[in-house]
């Protein structure tokens, strides 16, 4: 199951292999109200086919006739558009606002992002929106037409750690959009919750593992497009390694699964970790953990997992746990 953006760049990349003509729409400022957020790409062809969205669709027609005019011309485009309030209504926002796209027809080094994004490696493009100049930036590599300084370089690549595009310079004149791999959600328990939120957390951009050695649960009947394992959950742990774009939810109400997988996660930098279970339950975890020598990590746990939204089907609970994984995770972890 791709993500959202995965979706974007691949159809731009099916049209570019079938020979097709390509532009890329990119958000690189906004004012005021904005639909989508800087970084957010609309892929067009030459016949107006189109993937993405730079707007939620209130632009979308005049930037793909702009894209399709830049596909003939081979020469970008900086597009400045003001979303007026009754059009602003239109489309979900309370008030109106600015955004400005820039529009470059794809060439060969967009298989050279492609493959950096295929292989797991973070990279970050640099574009001159003047005139479409652009280098590609990676941890120990730099390459494209953009002369680009060491002092720059090193500001993209924390911009790279962050994963946050932007503009770059004091006068504003580039533009770094960041490709990090997708933050992470490692899932113990093939359970009916799970079946929700693995889906739920990929739309929403995350890269999902189901971890359970019950193979009947973890099937990909049960799961299609979402990556499983079988592996038990401490293996599973260890080989996946769960770093500060990590979150880990443990869901089986079995120690014997939960307790290994929450031991790693707790000595681990992940930014998020929550368990399933009443506090009765959790009382019981906290004595067990306790015993593994995690008496200071216990409270890093979530749980009773989620926030409190009043939903008690396992579909609510699966809202419930992530949202309060994107409030963690931009927020931190203050209740």
């Amino acid at each position: 199951m791709a993500s959202e953006l995965d979706d974007i760049l691949n159809h731009a990349q099916d049209w570019l292999n079938a020979g097709h003509g390509v532009a890329l729409a990119t958000v690189v400022r906004t004012w005021g109200s904005s639909p989508c957020p800087v970084g957010n790409h609309l892929a067009v062809n030459a016949a107006g086919d189109f993937a993405g969205s730079v707007s939620g669709g209130c632009i979308e027609g005049a930037v793909i006739q702009e894209a399709q005019a830049v596909i003939a011309s081979g020469q970008p485009r900086l597009l400045e558009f003001g979303v007026s309030d009754d059009r602003a209504w239109e489309v979900g926002l309370a008030c109106g606002g600015r955004v400005q796209v820039f529009v470059e027809r794809l060439g060969a080094s967009f298989a050279a992002l492609m493959a950096a994004r295929a292989a797991k490696r973070p990279v970050a493009t640099v574009t001159r929106l003047a005139d479409g100049a652009q280098a590609r930036i990676e941890e120990n590599a730099i390459a494209g037409k953009l002369d680009v300084g060491a002092d720059l370089a090193a500001q993209v690549r924390q911009g790279i750690a962050r994963g946050t595009s932007g503009m770059l310079g004091e006068a504003g004149t580039l533009f770094v959009r960041v490709y990090a791999p997708p933050p992470r959600v490692l899932i113990v328990g093939a359970v009916h919750i799970t079946q929700t939120l693995a889906p739920m957390a990929v739309m929403a951009g995350y890269g999902v593992v189901v971890i359970d050695p019950r193979r009947a649960f973890a099937s990909a009947e049960r799961f299609p497009g979402v990556e499983l394992s079988d592996e038990w959950p401490d293996e599973a742990m260890q080989r996946l390694m769960p770093d500060n774009q990590t979150a880990v939810v443990t869901l089986t109400h079995d120690p014997k699964l939960d307790d290994p997988a929450l031991s790693i996660a707790l000595r681990s930098p992940a930014f998020y970790i929550g368990s399933l279970g009443s506090s009765r339950t959790h009382a019981k975890r906290i004595e067990r953990l306790t015993e593994l020598g995690l008496a200071d990590q216990i409270k890093r746990i979530h749980a009773p997992v989620g926030l409190d939204l009043g939903g008690r089907y396992p579909s609510e609970i699966a809202v419930s746990i992530l949202a309060q994984i994107i409030r963690v995770r931009y927020k931190g972890a203050a209740q």
